[in-house]
């Protein structure tokens, strides 16, 4: 059978970051399909990267994802259980391709795969050729995992420790929520590097699904009184992979991920930014930045409008309202050189958040940063069916939505449909936007108002008014 049927009858699909489904999907024909079909859709290699995190399925599809590439003659370098951003570093720096084994943020029955070139990340175009691809594929036995090479990791770790000063953060205390992160066992060696007192929390060897975009109750209240009990000048987390960043600040309150990426543009005087529309209106009501560039949800359409900026402006870069920042250019300072990166990493902006407190606190810096704020949850195990019907209503009447779900407005509404229906209630100008999860069965609401109570009681107002009506 070829590769493209394989594909098409097993149910994964690509989402905003890489190919997504659940375990079972995954089986050794199709991860040999997916990585068959990658290679043929690229010039020959004879080397290729391969990560996984911490679920209990990465592994054995990291097995029949190196079996096919060890049937195509590849050399295999493999890192273990590393952060993507680390993956991608590391092949950046050989000139590889890399696959990372992830299902970042989503529950543990599910998992991915994201596929890098030497040149970074994969574009949009790039999954339709990997889908279309007509490439064979044999019966092949499953390998072994090969011994795991620690040069990822090394040289993750030595990018920032050779960038940063060394006492950047002396005076620190700062907590690592371990739970099942890619990146656990390395944050702690960074931090303390750089002078910072680091105490370790909430390690767990069940995986844990962090969204950093619909962050629990439950892990809002146990950051901060881990915060509060250990006095912490921040608590820092990530997602599964390590792609996506959750600081929280001194009193136990997390940043959105957007405003701890707009400190951190700050801090490497970046000129000109890519972001996704459903970010905070704040990062151009900062007057930082010659050029923001909005573009739909996703890292490669980020890229995209990093890659676009990059014609006008030198030192450009792309962040997500979830946390993940994208260095599109190298930058300098005092002769000291860090290299791009354009994907997704989590140690960059909070290295450069924390890195900029001297006598302010974290809550301090946002504030004066702040000027809108924006909020966002999701609904769980929600149809694509259930999904469909709620855009439809939203992009042929979203005035009758917003009724159906008690949403109070005057005058005209702002329609943006760039990714999903993003509505712009007039009067104050706060902000409702819907759209399907790209990755999961579910349905995303980001919400953004000049009162922080109020754009969170817009989301739940939105979220609970769509479960009961579709």
């Amino acid at each position: 059978m070829y590769s493209n049927e394989v594909i098409a009858q097993s149910g994964v699909r690509f989402g905003t970051s890489g190919v997504r489904g659940k375990v079972s999907q995954f089986t050794p024909e199709v991860c040999m399909a997916l990585t068959m079909a990658f290679l043929a859709i690229q010039k020959p290699v004879k080397r290729v990267a391969v990560a996984i995190d911490n679920r209990p399925s990465s592994p054995q599809i990291a097995r029949s994802c190196i079996s096919a590439l060890k049937f195509y003659g590849c050399d295999v370098e493999y890192y273990g259980v590393i952060p993507t951003p680390a993956l991608a570093y590391a092949a950046q720096l050989q000139d590889i391709p890399a696959i990372m084994i992830t299902g970042s943020h989503i529950p543990y029955d599910r998992n991915g795969i994201k596929f890098y070139f030497a040149k970074g990340e994969i574009s949009k175009a790039d999954e339709l050729a990997i889908i279309n691809a007509a490439v064979d594929v044999p019966q092949v036995p499953v390998a072994k995992l090969p011994e795991v090479n620690d040069y990822a990791k090394l040289q993750y770790i030595k990018r920032y420790v050779d960038y940063f000063p060394a006492d950047c953060l002396e005076g620190q205390h700062i907590g690592i929520y371990q739970h099942s992160s890619a990146g656990r066992d390395i944050y702690p060696l960074i931090l303390r590097a750089l002078g910072a007192q680091v105490t370790l929390v909430g390690r767990s060897e069940q995986f844990v699904p962090i969204d950093t975009e619909a962050v629990a109750q439950s892990d809002r209240n146990q950051a901060r009184q881990w915060v509060l009990s250990h006095k912490f000048d921040a608590l820092f987390t990530t997602d599964g992979d390590g792609d996506r960043a959750l600081l929280a600040d001194e009193q136990g309150h997390f940043l959105a991920g957007d405003i701890l990426s707009l400190l951190a543009a700050k801090y490497l005087m970046i000129e000109a930014l890519a972001i996704p529309v459903n970010c905070n209106t704040s990062i151009e009501a900062s007057g930082a930045f010659k050029q923001v560039k909005r573009t739909k949800i996703g890292s490669p359409y980020v890229i995209a409008g990093v890659v676009d900026l990059k014609k006008e402006h030198r030192r450009v870069a792309g962040f997500e309202a979830n946390g993940g920042f994208l260095l599109g250019c190298d930058v300098s300072d005092n002769e000291k050189v860090l290299q791009r990166l354009p994907t997704r990493d989590a140690v960059l902006p909070v290295l450069c958040a924390l890195a900029n407190l001297t006598s302010h606190t974290l809550s301090q810096v946002v504030v004066e940063m702040t000027q809108r704020y924006t909020h966002s949850d999701r609904l769980q195990n929600f149809t694509q069916h259930r999904s469909a019907q709620v855009m439809q209503l939203a992009t042929t009447n979203p005035g009758k939505l917003l009724e159906r779900l008690h949403i109070s407005y005057q005058g005209e509404l702002e329609l943006d449909t760039t990714d999903g229906v993003r509505i712009t209630l007039s009067g104050e100008g706060d902000i409702v936007h819907i759209r399907p999860s790209g990755n999961a069965p579910e349905f995303r609401c980001y919400a953004e108002s000049a009162d922080k109570a109020k754009a969170k009681r817009l989301v739940a107002d939105v979220l609970c008014g769509i479960k009961a009506i579709f």
